[in-house]
């Protein structure tokens, strides 16, 4: 599978990897990070893509090897990115929102720190 992100408004970095898979695909809407706490806190997800009408789409979590950490859950959205807001606050899915940031992807050691769509 190719993960490709274009760098724009959401994540100013571009990224393009290439992974093999291990798993299937599964869609993904929240997820526990550890930045800024040490025992982790929740966080909606969402993938990001070029759409300038409703820019929001689908997150997925899929387990892939990775050469450096063997397998990993890559957590991958659209052309875009990923974007990520606090559990706790209800707003929606804007670029100018300060509670809100975005990322190319993640690769998470563990699938205990998703929740899952379905």
């Amino acid at each position: 599978m190719i993960v490709e992100v274009e760098s724009n408004d959401n994540c100013e970095t571009s990224f393009f990897g290439r992974f093999k898979e291990a798993g299937p695909a599964r869609p993904v809407n929240q997820v526990k990070l550890y930045d800024q706490n040490p025992t982790g806190e929740w966080y909606w997800i969402t993938g990001w893509s070029d759409d300038e009408q409703t820019p929001a789409c689908q997150a997925y979590a899929q387990l892939v090897e990775d050469s450096g950490a063997g397998l990993t859950h890559l957590v991958y959205g659209g052309l875009y990115g990923l974007r990520f807001k606090p559990i706790h606050i209800e707003e929606a899915w804007n670029l100018e929102s300060p509670h809100q940031w975005g990322e190319t992807y993640l690769s998470l050691a563990s699938d205990r720190d998703l929740r899952y769509t379905e």
